[in-house]
């Protein structure tokens, strides 16, 4: 169950906070946000505010923003569609009704023939079950429509469309998705190094766990402990914590720390064991690197951890091109559900921390110049750039189906993939 509540927060989470990204730049350029949805399915409460609608949908998962004249923005009325339109004084149309599910008393009925919600905005047709006669309306430019589901939008002329923007407005929509992931996972380390109480400094080495019985734990070491010499030798990293110990099974060492801001010397005899069919010299304990509990420090991590997470991502990418396309590299819904699992399984920051990391990787592999990604619509935008005008609709829309289909392709051989990962393992 603690799986299945932290997959559902943290990939509800970054998706909603990717998709903020696109509503408020386009807020900003002026572009209409028709919807703003947090999760997906029917809806279960709707509220209308600066033409935005808010809503809430059964299925916790992500979200979406809805921009006028985008590629999955529809807004044409069906000839024959009965809908009953709302007047002010004037007689301009305020409301359409197209849904069986909300009921105007006081509004005029009417079988659409034609529609202009785009440039004239006005709709006609047959008032009140008379054919005889076709009636025009002027559509406000402010006015809602109410779609099949019940939902009130408003409608979306040309001026309040996506492509009405500049294109220097546009790629910032584009844009501000992948960027509120980078936003997200860089406030988020910064989070968990204010909680851990500093950053990982992996020029130290920091005693992390002390086996019982063995000879850390006879010479009294405690965890957090910060090593500083061994016999007299500084120690750095870990590599050199190993080095100065080798060869000194059976001899009497002593070993400088630093505990609590205080340097103590403790004396310990380190023992010969066989690992991996080598000897090697131990004491008993893990260690990892030290932490650096400066202020900076700490800001620093979500600025320098959020940088290794994507240098790391780019070189699996890198390897699809030099070692080979495997899908082993790759993990999709079922790969983030295990390690949701797994994650939940050692508390709420191992949670927060894999969903700072999977913000950082939403956003990289968005960026990637494929279609139906945000990396393909700036793709477009540049090529919009370098041509001097945009790339026609039609065309635009066979290149966003082809990659969305290839991206549903991957997706489902992806899923399949972690499936016989998960049950053959």
């Amino acid at each position: 169950m603690k799986g299945i509540i932290a997959f559902i927060l943290v990939f509800g989470i970054i998706v909603l906070v990717h998709e903020f990204g696109h509503y408020f730049f386009a807020k900003r350029a002026g572009i209409l946000v028709r919807e703003f949805s947090i999760g997906m399915g029917p809806k279960l409460f709707w509220h209308r505010s600066h033409g935005t609608t808010y809503t809430i949908r059964i299925l916790p998962l992500g979200g979406y923003v809805r921009m006028a004249g985008a590629a999955d923005d529809e807004d044409e009325i069906e000839p024959g569609t009965m809908a009953t339109l709302v007047l002010n004084d004037a007689g301009v149309v305020t409301s359409i009704n197209t849904s069986d599910k909300v009921t105007n008393v006081n509004g005029v009925p009417l079988q659409v023939s034609k529609s202009d919600l785009e440039k004239e905005l006005w709709v006609e047709g047959y008032e009140n079950g008379d054919e005889s006669v076709v009636k025009r309306y002027p559509v406000d430019h402010d006015a809602t429509i109410i779609e099949h589901d019940g939902t009130e939008v408003q409608i979306a002329p040309l001026n309040v469309q996506f492509q009405s923007a500049s294109l220097g407005r546009r790629m910032l929509t584009n844009f501000g998705g992948p960027l509120n992931n980078f936003l997200l996972g860089i406030i988020t380390f910064i989070i968990i190094a204010f909680v851990n109480g500093g950053a990982p400094n992996n020029s130290q080495t920091m005693i992390a766990q002390i086996e019982p019985g063995m000879p850390a734990a006879q010479a009294g070491f405690k965890a957090k402990d910060v090593v500083q010499t061994v016999d007299g030798q500084r120690v750095g990293d870990i590599t050199d914590f190993s080095k100065h110990l080798q060869n000194k099974a059976g001899k009497t060492v002593k070993i400088q720390v630093l505990r609590n801001g205080q340097t103590k010397t403790l004396t310990v005899k380190p023992v010969a064991r066989t690992v991996d069919k080598k000897q090697v010299t131990q004491i008993g304990v893990a260690v990892t690197g030290g932490l650096d509990t400066s202020f900076t420090a700490k800001l620093k991590y979500g600025f320098t951890e959020t940088w290794y997470i994507i240098t790391h991502i780019l070189q699996i990418l890198g390897s699809f091109f030099t070692g080979g396309f495997s899908l082993n590299k790759l993990g999709g819904p079922v790969a983030i559900y295990q390690a949701s699992s797994q994650a939940a399984s050692f508390g709420w920051l191992s949670v927060v921390t894999m969903m700072a990391s999977l913000s950082v990787n939403l956003g990289l592999m968005n960026l990637l110049p494929i279609p139906a990604l945000d990396g393909g619509k700036l793709l477009l935008n540049v090529v919009e750039a370098v041509r001097g005008k945009p790339i026609s609709e039609e065309k635009e829309g066979v290149i966003t189906l082809i990659g969305f289909g290839l991206l549903l392709l991957l997706m489902i051989a992806v899923t399949w993939n972690d499936f016989q990962r998960l049950f053959t393992h």
